[in-house]
Parts: C-alpha cells; structure tokens; sequence
C-alpha cells in the first residue's frame, strides 16, 4: 500500500451530511484510499452507505466504543486501527475537493505533513471565505498558523514520518494539538495555496456562546503553556511564532462577542486577519 490514504471520519448523528462527505471521497482523483467511518452515536453506518447507493469496498466501519465520546475519541479508534502508510482527517459535514488527494499525496514525497487552503462554506455549501490562499509553500510550525489562521483538521500526513494521537482532554483546538505533536518529528509542513477542502461553518460555530469562547481560550492557554514548557520539542523561534498567534487570537476570541453583535453574522477569521496582519507590520 505505497500511496494508500486512510481517511477518519468521525460520525455523530452524520446522517443528513455524510452522504455528501463520501460522495467528496469516492470523487476523488487518486483512488488509492480507505475511508474509515467511525460511529459515535451507535448508528449502523454501513447499512445507511448501503441504502444510499454509495457502498464502495474501500470503506472501513468501526464505532468508537460509546455514545458521544467525541472526535478526539474517535478518530484515536481509527489510528489504533489503520495499517495504511498516509492518514488524513474528514470531518463527517466537509468535503474533499476531487483533486485533493492526488495532490498532497504527490507532496508526501518531499513533505511528512500536508496542509491546504480552505473553501469555508455555510450549511448550504455557499461560500463564505477562502483561508490559506495563496503561493504553495513550505512552512515552519511557528510559521503555520499565520497562513493557515482557521482549521487544522485538513492535514494529510506520512504516519511513518510523524505520529501522533488527539488530545481527549481539551474541549477544543484538539486540531493543532495534534498537528504540533506532528512537528516534533517533522520540521517543515508544506502547505498547498489552492483551497481543497470545503470546511463547513456550522451555525453554532457561527455564534460566540459563552460555552464556545471560554472553551476555546481555555485550549488556547493550555497549548500556549505546553509550548512554553517545551512540551513539543520545538525550536525557540516555533515557540515563539504559535505563541505570539495564540496570544492574539485568545485577545481576539475575548473581544468577539462584542465585534459579532455589532456585526451580526461576522466570522471569526474576519475578525482575526486583520489583528494579525497588524501585528505582521509591527515588527
């Protein structure tokens, strides 16, 4: 299996979307792939794949064990699981652009971890907003997420080059936790500029409850002092670059609920560019 693709699907309560998300798959122009459906909700995926026309041999079901344990759970079933030599994640509401495999799998060759622009679309699949855009380049982790300021689920990696497993703790940012235990293996990701990913903006996402903002600073801090402990591994001037993202993403995180009622139906990557592109000019 030299160029075989294990993609982890995480599903709970997927049913109104996961049609669309294996369509995405089955699209895909590099057919070297296995699609691991993993139930958390106790839901028999494969009888619904089966009633919907879309059973292909190369998908895979597991359940995660329980009811709900999360994503983080679940997708750990999966990696516990593959055999495949490349891994990526595809949560059970996004979609793969056709050509998404093929290409990150083509840099796979240079590159332990892949990461691509993203399409981010609304339920409807309307676009909202490109993330990522631009040259393809390679690219340090303190350099990461100044380019890819939203989503880390979108990574394709070599799992014989860089490992790791999803943090069960944290109740969010769990996606670049991860991707950083990948970096410790791995200098440089190379990230593809053209968006091949549609990520999906759930409407709860689109919200700033205070369940959500005070979850994710909390996940926010906690990667900071594992990054300032020397958690990861990484080289002082990588510390310093998630650091200095972090630090203005959790001051932007406190000051969005007042931004989104001013400006109803903002996104959250609208209200953080332009603080980082400021502080890109400060120095």
């Amino acid at each position: 299996m030299p160029h075989t693709v294990a993609i982890i699907t995480p599903a709970f309560h997927a049913q109104s979307t996961l049609a669309t998300t294996a369509t995405s798959v089955l699209n895909q122009t590099h057919g070297d792939w296995e699609h691991w459906i993993i139930a958390d909700d106790g839901f028999d995926y494969r009888s619904y794949m089966y009633e919907q026309g879309l059973n292909d041999p190369r998908q895979r079901f597991l359940t995660s064990g329980g009811i709900g344990l999360g994503a983080s759970v679940t997708r750990n079933v999966a990696l516990e699981t593959i055999t495949a030599p490349y891994a990526a994640i595809l949560d059970a509401d996004d979609r793969l652009k056709p050509t998404k495999l093929e290409k990150a799998v083509s840099t796979l060759k240079d590159f332990a971890i892949v990461t691509t622009a993203l399409d981010v679309m609304d339920m409807s699949f309307a676009h909202l907003r490109f993330v990522g855009v631009g040259e393809n380049r390679a690219l340090t982790p303190g350099e990461h997420k100044w380019v890819g300021l939203s989503m880390d689920s979108m990574v394709v990696w070599d799992r014989a080059k860089a490992d790791g497993r999803f943090e069960t703790g944290m109740s969010n940012m769990t996606d670049l936790e991860f991707l950083l235990q990948l970096y410790r293996t791995a200098p440089q990701s190379y990230h593809l500029g053209e968006p091949l990913h549609d990520y999906i903006k759930r409407e709860g996402s689109m919200s700033n409850s205070t369940n959500v903002t005070e979850g994710m600073i909390r996940s926010k801090r906690e990667i900071l002092r594992r990054l300032e402990s020397g958690y990861y591994g990484l080289s002082q001037s990588d510390v310093d670059g998630v650091a200095a993202f972090l630090t203005i993403s959790i001051a932007a995180e406190a000051e969005f609920g007042d931004a989104l009622a001013a400006q109803p139906g903002l996104l959250f990557e609208d209200h953080l560019e332009p603080r980082l592109k400021a502080s890109q000019q400060a120095e």
